[in-house]
């Protein structure tokens, strides 16, 4: 897919005003909003006449005609034209116009409010007269011959409460992607078809993986067996790794009085994003949205010298957290999610070789995963946050050498961090090039001094220790949201919900097929037998679609030798085995977590 430029912001702003220009021809009387360029196109926010039922004058099906519209538009060579003026000739000039007569009035202006331009852009013809206007700060192309009429398509529309808030007009946006030229468009729409047939949306349903059921609560996920076989694999293999890294593995309750959150800060700094309080034997609990204030709990519960750190706690914690409906999204963007959390406690001395080491396993996951493609974004200090300057410093710095220890390309994130210290987002690039954010390493100076936590070192005195907060998969419904787009739903084998199913082909042969199934079975397979009494090839084609990388086809041969004949989601054909052979085979892919058939 084509990267986005600078040069191609400026075509997508330029595209916009031309479809509001369109729109406000076949739709007279339309208010116009905004119009920006983002990633990939652009949009514009219309508030449209309402006909006699009240409703607005406009659907989906008028796309096409705005884009005929906003063709013949390109093709007259329109000049765009940059006009400054006051305020109030900017807000004579939007006379009816309610939201752009917001925004003038909004603008910032000098000792004489005279003296401060407000620009415009004039959409105008071949003899200077002006066709359509918007207010903007630009730029544009200078003509409209510089935009393709080929180049360009209107994609959907969405609702949009003005500026954001639920409380304004609910207003129409219609989104339109801009390219240079016709073939950059194509292939980012076939891009986006890639897209579509990697959903994990409808992946997830198609390989019966996980629901979610709004009636019965929005944004809380739903997981099936055959999903839930994928987490098993996926958490197992987790616990096993924490254990050879040198963590221990931590269980913690779902709920916990106010103090909590009032001490730890996220009462103060976070309060929007957790639920409302229940009432429980007249105290005020909370359901939790993070788990550290539980994990300085069991810290606090003993006392600790300098020889028991560093301390390195890992939990599965489910937290809830606070999203917005409109943005809820699969298993993307979830209210309630389970973290591969994980805290480490240590002495100052040893924060810059911790963090290293966190980072090492991090990118080794990733790796095993088949996510090689990866990049380090340094979050810095928040205009709302806690500790003094010098250790923020201080640990950017150590975040900083972490990052270029490993030769991790890295940006910048300035004002990032989260309100306790700053940290380290790992962000990876899927097998589209779409980049996720994923890990993080959190350093946090905060609670530790919060909670009053103390270790006796060497000397004998009791200090602070200090504290790193770590996802490296993220959220579990977050990370199989992206695994599932990845793959395309065609998992490695030590992965996939079915890694192998026996297909007899025909009834008199299903108790050889069951005796096989029962062998994979035996080496930790997981295995299907289809013993329903349809055709071979609908059977075949059925495991096809369910993405099984092996599909064993058993008949009178097959039987009579003990072998079965093999058969790969992709089509290929593999020789045929006796049983435990294969058995052995596909357990050891398994269990090396090779990512090839």
């Amino acid at each position: 897919m084509p990267e986005t430029s600078e040069k191609l912001a400026v075509i997508r702003h330029s595209v916009s005003h031309v479809m509001a220009q369109a729109v406000t021809r076949l739709f007279p009387g339309t208010k116009v909003a905004i119009g920006p360029s983002i990633e990939n196109g652009f949009y514009y926010d219309f508030q449209f006449p309402a006909g006699k039922d009240g409703k607005p004058q406009f659907s989906e099906g008028d796309l096409p005609a705005i884009e005929a519209e906003m063709k013949k538009i390109i093709d007259s060579r329109q000049e765009f034209a940059r006009v400054e003026m006051g305020r109030e000739e900017a807000l004579a000039r939007f006379a009816g116009e309610p939201f752009k007569q917001e925004l003038i009035s909004e603008l910032p202006l000098g000792e004489q409010a005279e003296q401060t331009p407000i620009s415009i852009y004039e959409n105008r013809n071949a003899d200077g007269a002006a066709q359509w206007e918007d207010l903007c700060r630009g730029p544009h192309v200078q003509n409209t011959r510089e935009l393709h009429s080929g180049a360009f398509k209107l994609m959907n529309i969405a609702g949009a409460y003005w500026r954001g808030d639920e409380n304004r007009p609910m207003l129409t946006r219609i989104y339109g992607t801009a390219w240079e030229n016709p073939k950059d468009l194509k292939a980012y729409l076939a891009f986006l078809e890639e897209v579509e047939k990697r959903d994990h949306r409808r992946i997830g349903k198609e390989l019966d993986l996980y629901s979610t059921h709004e009636q019965a609560g929005a944004g809380l996920v739903y997981w099936h067996p055959k999903g839930g076989r994928m987490r098993v694999a996926v958490e197992d293999f987790w616990r096993q790794a924490h254990y050879r890294n040198g963590y221990e593995i931590l269980y913690t309750p779902h709920i916990g009085k106010s103090w909590l959150w009032e001490t730890s800060g996220h009462l103060g700094f976070y309060k929007e994003g957790m639920y409302s309080p229940m009432e429980i034997d007249k105290q005020d609990y909370f359901i939790k949205p993070m788990n550290c204030p539980f994990h300085i709990m069991i810290y606090n519960n003993s006392g600790h010298s300098y020889r028991d750190l560093p301390l390195r706690w890992a939990e599965l914690g489910t937290v809830y957290r606070y999203e917005r409906s409109g943005v809820l999204h699969g298993l993307l963007r979830v209210r309630g999610f389970t973290q591969d959390d994980a805290h480490i406690i240590c002495t100052p001395e040893q924060m810059e070789s911790e963090i290293l080491e966190v980072l090492r396993f991090g990118l080794w996951m990733w790796n095993v995963f088949g996510f090689k493609d990866i990049k380090a974004y340094l979050a810095t200090k928040p205009a709302e946050s806690v500790g003094e300057q010098s250790r923020w410093d201080a640990a950017l710095e150590s975040l900083r050498k972490a990052v270029e220890a490993e030769g991790l390309a890295y940006e910048i994130d300035e004002g990032g961090g989260a309100f306790y210290g700053p940290k380290i987002d790992l962000k990876i690039k899927d097998a589209l090039g779409r980049e996720w954010q994923m890990s993080t390493i959190q350093f946090d100076f905060n609670e530790p001094e919060r909670f009053d936590m103390t270790f006796v070192d060497s000397d004998g005195k009791h200090k602070r220790p200090y504290m790193i907060h770590r996802t490296l998969l993220g959220s579990m419904e977050r990370f199989f949201g992206v695994l599932i787009e990845h793959f395309g739903g065609a998992f490695p084998v030590w992965l996939a919900p079915e890694q192998a199913a026996v297909i007899p082909v025909s009834e008199i042969f299903n108790d050889y097929a069951q005796k096989t199934a029962a062998e994979l079975k035996e080496r930790g397979l997981r295995v299907s037998v289809e013993l329903d009494d349809g055709r071979l090839n609908a059977k075949v084609r059925d495991c096809q679609n369910r993405k099984i990388p092996y599909m064993l086809v058993v008949g009178e041969r097959e039987a009579n030798e003990g072998t079965v004949s093999i058969r790969l989601r992709d089509g290929r054909q593999m020789p045929a085995m006796k049983a435990a052979e294969f058995a052995g085979y596909a357990a050891k892919k398994a269990e090396s977590r090779d990512l090839e058939l």
